[in-house]
């Protein structure tokens, strides 16, 4: 199914999570999107972008506006709670994942306490705050490299990149083949925010019902902009190209 031009996979969560399995018995890497509302809206003026998010392997539906002017039945699966799947699955597998990004060591420290915690035998063989990436997608080659080597060294099977959405999804797509070991490579947005602590989630009744943004506008007024281009503005560009 393509919204605004961008495809989101029609899979439910059990059939996506499936996939994650084939995935990691490949004998190459895979690429995991998480289009919402806003991406959509960001993909209409980078067409870059949009090429990129339309050849990830797996485009999972990660917003209640995706899903509620979808003409098919789609379901909606949170980044987060899929990254958290994931792990799981790592876990039972003895597959490694490395954390890669959130600009924070500390916020990294803490997510992987708290996924240990959850999951005690899953293997986190690296972390790394990530690079600084400018809005044109310009960074400094030689920490890039830097990351890049310790990612190879460290040979995860998973890879999860929190640098923000269009940053992490055109990381992902340019390096990804540099990168021997990972079968699984997703962008995460501010899952490590989550997973830490650092940044609360919304209760349940509210994740249930998809007023998430609701919650975080409350709490973080200042993310009004971001939050009008998902919901306004995103349903002013599917009515207007429909």
């Amino acid at each position: 199914m393509y919204i605004l031009g961008v495809r989101v996979d029609t899979v439910d969560k059990s059939s996506a999570f499936s996939k994650v399995g084939d995935f990691l018995a490949s004998g190459e890497g895979h690429m995991i999107f998480t289009p919402n509302p806003e991406m959509l809206v960001d993909a209409q003026k980078d067409s870059y972008f949009k090429d990129v998010l339309n050849v990830g392997d797996l485009n999972l539906c990660d917003g209640k506006g995706i899903a509620f002017v979808s003409k098919e039945k789609i379901e909606r699966i949170t980044g987060v709670d899929f990254m958290v799947d994931i792990c799981e699955l790592a876990a039972e597998k003895n597959k490694s994942v490395y954390l890669l990004g959130s600009g924070s060591s500390e916020v990294l420290k803490e997510c992987k306490k708290n996924l240990l915690v959850k999951f005690p035998t899953l293997k986190i063989v690296g972390l790394h705050p990530g690079i600084q990436i400018s809005n044109d997608f310009k960074f400094d080659t030689e920490k890039n490299d830097a990351v890049i080597d310790d990612i190879i060294l460290s040979a995860p099977d998973i890879l999860f990149v929190a640098f923000g959405h269009k940053k992490q999804e055109k990381w992902i797509y340019g390096f990804l083949p540099e990168l021997p070991s990972v079968r699984v490579a997703m962008g995460i947005g501010g899952s490590f925010d989550f997973i830490s602590g650092k940044v609360k989630r919304a209760p349940t009744i509210f994740r249930r019902f998809g007023l998430e943004w609701l919650y975080r506008l409350v709490r973080e007024p200042r993310r009004i902009k971001r939050i009008w281009k998902a919901t306004v503005v995103f349903l002013f560009y599917f009515y207007k190209n429909k």
